[in-house]
C-alpha cells in the first residue's frame, strides 16, 4: 500500500506535539509551530516541515536559555553545544518516532545522520525515558500529572 504524502497543514498537529513534548509550555510550542511554518511553504515535502522543525528547535535552544534542554547526570549546563544538539536530536528521534509514526528512514533524512545512528539512539533513547527520571520529565508534564492525580 502506497502511504499518502501528507501536506504541511496535515503536520501541524504533530509539529505542535512534537513542539509541547519538547518545550514543556504551550507558549513556547506555539512559538516554535509559528516559526516552523513561517519557513516552509504549501508545497513542501514532509521530510522538509520536519526538518525545518528541528532547525528552528536547535536555534531556540542557541538562542533562548528557556528552551535549554534539563540538566542530567550526563549533560550539564557546561555541557558543550554539539553534545546539548546530539542530545536533543536523539529526543527528537524519540517523539518522531513515537508521535509522528516515522521510520527509521525518515528520521534519518530529518536529523541528517545515518540510519545505524538512529537506531541506536531510538534504543538508548526510549531505555532512558523507561529508566531516567529526568529524562521523563521532558516528555511527561509531572506538574500536570500530579494535579489530576490529586483530583
Amino acid at each position: 500500500m502506497i502511504k499518502a504524502q501528507r501536506t504541511p497543514l496535515d503536520l501541524m498537529d504533530d509539529i505542535y506535539s512534537l513542539a509541547h513534548w519538547l518545550t514543556g509550555s504551550e507558549t513556547k510550542a506555539t512559538e516554535l509551530v509559528n516559526s516552523t511554518y513561517l519557513n516552509v511553504d504549501k508545497n513542501s515535502s514532509e521530510t522538509e516541515v520536519f526538518t525545518t522543525f528541528r532547525t528552528c528547535y536547535l536555534d531556540s535552544i542557541d538562542q533562548d536559555d528557556a528552551y535549554s534542554l534539563p540538566e542530567t547526570p550526563c549533560f550539564s549546563k557546561e555541557t558543550p553545544a554539539s553534545t546539548r544538539q546530539q542530545d536533543a536530536d536523539i529526543r527528537l528521534s524519540v517523539l518522531l518516532s513515537a508521535i509522528s509514526g516515522l521510520k527509521h528512514r525518515a528520521i534519518s533524512r530529518i536529523i541528517g545522520k545515518p540510519i545505524a545512528t538512529i537506531r541506536v539512539w531510538l534504543s538508548e533513547g526510549r531505555k532512558s525515558l523507561v529508566h531516567s527520571t529526568r529524562f521523563e520529565r521532558l516528555f511527561l508534564n509531572v506538574d500536570c500529572y500530579i494535579r489530576s492525580e490529586a483530583s
